[in-house]
């Protein structure tokens, strides 16, 4: 283990590793493409793990990562992001030497790609299959048709399919909920698959989100899965069920700068800049914004410790410990923390060290 003086983001290599096995064996028995999202780990080094389980596309949640990651080779990329018009200088430089997939999810934004366009690029029409955020209701044909005539007037646009996440899968309370969105989005996309595959017998279609495909089995009638969560892990996803506490492969090392035992509080370097602000509601009615863990030589030791943070300023972390857990503790300790969402809090970070003190460092 490394010498902490800061809040540092732990990265077990080995579990991390396990957890792509995992979800390359299960596409591979599925039969389905799998285009793991980088936007969680966003590093090269973590990219080439999966390139040695033989993963050969991405993707990517903006064009500057789309970027990052050609630079290491990734030639094949999909941005699952609506496209912004605006970079079109860069979207073009891209498209001259990699496979780039864009996504859309109107006329106006396709229009004016096709306004800027230099070199070809394959269009995912993005779908809304229950989350709500971007993408066309399914039922919109209209919308649908407008995109693609816009596309069919293009010499460097072609029609890749259709793309839609199941966001709403995070708020899941049970796996049987998880299953249940699964099922209504995967149907949901095949029935429009059908109706327009006699049009497009090539077109592709595209799903993934973590708690969907670590917890669902079959994924026939779709083409490929774009889960990223899954390659760490986080509080959120083992509350959920698609992960247990021993898959997580990320903690946060946070330094004791302070005890307060007439309050029951630790106080620890390591806040919102460093864990992002998301929580977990807890069944006596308080937050959590991570699960403390004892740290090891070989990581950290699992049950986690009865202790959570129960708050955060820009720095500061404030964790509830029980008397008898603060007698244990002194300043100048360092804890673990698993965190509540690790995308947020990887990207907050910048870096990882693994559990032998390499430094993995991430796009910037």
């Amino acid at each position: 283990m490394i010498d902490i003086v800061r809040p540092t983001l732990l990265l077990d290599e080995r579990k991390c590793k396990a957890n792509i096995a995992r979800i390359v064996d299960k596409a591979t028995k599925a039969g389905v493409k799998l285009r793991p999202h980088f936007k969680t780990h966003q590093s090269h080094e973590v990219g080439r793990w999966f390139r040695d389980f033989g993963v050969t596309q991405c993707t990517v949640s903006s064009v500057k990562m789309a970027d990052y990651f050609a630079t290491d080779g990734w030639n094949d990329i999909t941005i699952a992001f609506p496209v912004n018009p605006l970079e079109h200088v860069l979207i073009n430089e891209l498209a001259a030497k990699i496979k780039l997939n864009l996504c859309a999810g109107s006329k106006d934004a396709v229009q004016l790609l096709h306004n800027s366009l230099k070199h070809p690029v394959k269009v995912f029409i993005e779908i809304d299959n229950g989350y709500h955020r971007t993408g066309i209701q399914p039922s919109n044909k209209e919308e649908i048709e407008s995109i693609l005539s816009v596309i069919h007037q293009s010499a460097l646009m072609e029609f890749a399919g259709f793309l839609s996440h199941a966001g709403h899968s995070y708020k899941a309370a049970f796996v049987d909920e998880v299953n249940k969105i699964h099922t209504q989005s995967k149907n949901l996309m095949i029935e429009l698959g059908k109706f327009y595959r006699e049009r497009f017998p090539l077109l592709e279609l595209s799903i993934g989100d973590t708690p969907t495909c670590s917890i669902a089995d079959d994924f026939s009638g779709v083409d490929e899965i774009r889960p990223g969560n899954l390659v760490f892990y986080d509080l959120t996803q083992a509350t959920i069920g698609s992960c247990h506490l021993e898959d997580i492969a990320i903690a946060m090392a946070c330094p004791v700068v302070e005890i307060n035992s007439h309050t029951n509080e630790v106080f620890v370097h390591g806040g919102g800049v460093h864990f992002s602000k998301d929580f977990l509601s807890r069944e006596d009615g308080s937050v959590s914004y991570g699960q403390v863990v004892k740290l090891t030589e070989r990581g950290w030791a699992l049950p986690p410790l009865k202790m959570f943070v129960k708050s955060l300023s820009q720095e500061h972390g404030v964790i509830h410990a029980e008397s008898e857990e603060i007698s244990k503790i002194k300043v100048g300790d360092v804890i673990g923390v698993l965190p509540v969402h690790a995308c947020l809090t990887a990207d907050a970070m910048g870096e990882y060290f693994t559990l032998e003190g390499k430094r993995i460092v991430m796009m910037r």
